[in-house]
């Protein structure tokens, strides 16, 4: 047989030279197909372009313009950069270099130093004299004493092979070798060899479109008690119009870094005395906090949701029933020994709310309950993964739960996943993406037949409200399978908020139950919900999403009113008490700089609304509006102007759903 058939992904069959490769596949089907090509995906694993077809091989050629394909790109582009560090730093030693969102990085121990901006230029330039070089990525496979021989010089990567042959490897360690037998390795020189299953680029000269960004401290395998390392971050593109928008992406993204325009506008700070990862709230950030959870409250209470407290900490036998010190103590703080027991700051509020729901008998007639805390927890995120508001130790979570029957499960999805979107787009959100998250297979409580279930109801939710949804295997919380809603920001940036979570366990292990209609005592099944996921993170979120610049509804000083001179001073103090009455929230900065002055300080203070008040204003009761984003405008009545703000407030009531 000289020729073979293989399967494409529209289901239509090619033939092709028997021995031919993936790119000889590729090349058949177009040229501008093989131009693009990075590798191939063979019966569903994804391989190198050289990787040789067999008969009835099911066959995707993988681009570099897709998810997979930049992948790719970026994982090859980290084994260059490895390969630059080691030329310049040849006593270096390197542990691992995977591809992230958006880019790469790299680990590095350096005996003590640390890489500097200019090492950072001399690594990127000699980079790019590899990727001119075009050397071929080359894979081979040895025993693992061969790979230890190659690697004599190299501890992390020793400690790699042999994790992997003793049996004690994760699931990272597997991806760098491969077998405990053999070790999966490419070279793309004479002087530089990786651990690596692949696949990659098939040269370097595939190479190109990337920007060394940062250095930052790393610990080997995570813990604090191992070697500090030094990570370097990249990022690579298929094009260089497509890196150089990523790039202005990201310095967009450094204007509207909440962490600063806090600061600057006064918001909120992380005082060094608190700890890492604690915030306090100055009055303009908890003004705007206040009319988060107002609405919150507001939306909840028309829902008919039932308001509960409780405390922030509890006895660990509660934590015991719940699961939690089994499957997440790791993200719990250390517990604190008191006279009468252990007790643990709370990680989660679901566990008291299954407490109120046991607290007596409940009929059929009560469900679905609902249950609504703006309740605060704790939880213990490492020190390199604090990241202001958005990764956080102390936040409060708008946390629901919700305990129905069987029975009213799908309905209760379908107007849970209704009332998220619109909470959402209250605040100035509209496009949704959806995910459902299944089962750990290695982290779960309750039977398989609970678990198909549950995240067949999320599913089923889902299509029901018609949007589109990818599966997220293996994502799940060890209770119960979840939706995540993600969120586009107004830079194109995705974020996770919101999740619906199903939970047949916890009702169980509480042994929860409710009076059915024919007397016999039935579990009902609980829904964990919060829409803002917590109020620091959605208030971070939206700081970045409007650049600090909230809309009119949000903002801490709606109104700031500037007299030109001390002869306006009276006046311009009646049009704050004006707007007051109003409560609409005003500030007034009197003439002691002049007006040019005051005026740019408030556009950096972001203020909706700007007015300057003069001679003629004072005789006619009119004012003069200076919008954000807008023209000016002269001699606008006092009253019309308090009744446009009043309709741009509306949405405090218009949008309840």
């Amino acid at each position: 047989m000289t020729q073979i058939s293989v399967t494409l992904p529209d289901g239509s069959h090619r033939d092709v030279e028997k021995s031919s490769s993936a790119f000889d596949l590729a090349s058949s089907i177009s040229r501008g197909l093989a131009k693009v090509a990075v590798a191939a995906e063979i019966n569903a694993v994804l391989s190198d372009l050289s990787t040789r077809l067999e008969d009835g091989d099911t066959v995707r050629i993988i681009t570099a313009d897709s998810d997979e394909g930049r992948h790719v790109l970026r994982h090859s582009t980290a084994h260059v950069m490895a390969q630059a560090v080691t030329d310049l730093f040849p006593s270096a030693k390197f542990t691992i270099g995977p591809a992230i969102e958006h880019g790469f990085y790299y680990d590095f121990d350096l005996g003590g130093q640390a890489f500097t901006e200019s090492d950072l230029e001399r690594v990127e330039q000699r980079m790019r004299e590899i990727v001119k070089a075009d050397q071929p990525f080359v894979r081979s496979v040895v025993q693992a004493d061969e790979a230890l021989r190659l690697f004599a010089d190299q501890p992390y990567k020793r400690e790699i092979i042999e994790r992997v042959r003793s049996g004690g490897a994760d699931g990272a360690d597997a991806a760098e070798v491969g077998s405990a037998d053999e070790v999966s390795l490419y070279r793309n020189s004479e002087s530089f060899v990786d651990l690596c299953l692949g696949p990659h680029v098939p040269s370097t000269s595939r190479l190109g479109h990337f920007k060394l960004q940062k250095v930052s401290a790393a610990y080997w395998r995570g813990s604090e008690k191992g070697p500090t390392l030094q990570r370097i971050y990249g990022t690579a593109w298929e094009s260089k119009a497509a890196l150089d928008e990523h790039l202005h992406r990201l310095e967009e993204a450094e204007k509207r870094d909440h962490r600063r325009l806090a600061v600057e506008l006064d918001l909120l700070s992380f005082p060094q005395q608190l700890g890492g990862g604690l915030a306090v709230w100055h009055p303009k950030g908890a003004i705007v906090r206040k009319l988060m959870e107002d609405y919150s409250r507001a939306r909840h209470q028309a829902g008919g949701y039932q308001f509960v407290f409780t405390p922030h900490l509890s006895n660990a036998n509660l934590f015991q029933t719940s699961g939690h010190l089994d499957f997440y103590a790791d993200g719990m703080y250390p517990p604190m020994e008191m006279d009468n027991g252990t007790y643990y700051p709370k990680p989660m509020n679901c566990p008291m709310h299954c407490l109120i729901f046991g607290s007596r008998a409940r009929s059929y007639r009560e469900l679905p309950m609902r249950l609504f805390e703006l309740g605060t927890v704790y939880r213990y995120e490492r020190a390199g993964t604090l990241h202001g508001l958005l990764r956080i130790r102390g936040f409060t979570q708008d946390d629901s739960h919700i305990y129905c029957t069987r029975d009213q499960l799908q309905e209760e999805i379908i107007s849970l996943l209704e009332f998220v979107m619109s909470v959402l787009r209250a605040f100035g959100f509209e496009d949704f993406t959806f995910h459902l998250s299944t089962k750990d297979p290695s982290k779960y409580v309750g039977s398989d037949e609970i678990w198909t279930e549950a995240t067949a109801a999320l599913a089923a939710a889902l299509e029901r409200h018609g949007v589109e949804y990818s599966v997220k295997e293996g994502d799940a919380a060890f209770y119960g399978p979840k939706i995540d809603i993600h969120v586009r920001d107004a830079i194109g940036r995705t974020w996770q908020l919101s999740t619906i979570q199903c939970d047949f366990n916890l009702p169980e292990r509480f042994q929860l139950e409710y009076v059915a209609p024919d007397g016999t005592r039935q579990r009902p099944i609980m829904l964990h919900r919060a829409l803002f996921g917590s109020i620091e993170r959605f208030f971070g979120v939206l700081v970045e999403h409007y650049a600090g610049a909230f809309p009119a509804w949000l903002a801490p000083v709606q109104v700031r009113v500037l007299p030109v001179a001390e002869a306006h001073h009276d006046y311009a103090s009646e049009v704050v008490a004006h707007l007051e009455q109003f409560d609409i929230r005003v500030d007034l900065v009197e003439a002691t700089d002049p007006l040019g002055k005051r005026i740019r300080a408030a556009k950096l203070d972001k203020i909706p609304y700007v007015l300057v008040v003069g001679d003629e204003d004072v005789s006619h009761r009119t004012v003069g509006v200076n919008p954000r984003g807008s023209d000016v405008e002269r001699d606008v009545p006092l009253t019309e102007f308090a009744d446009r703000v009043l309709r741009e407030m509306t949405v405090l009531t218009d949008r309840r759903g």
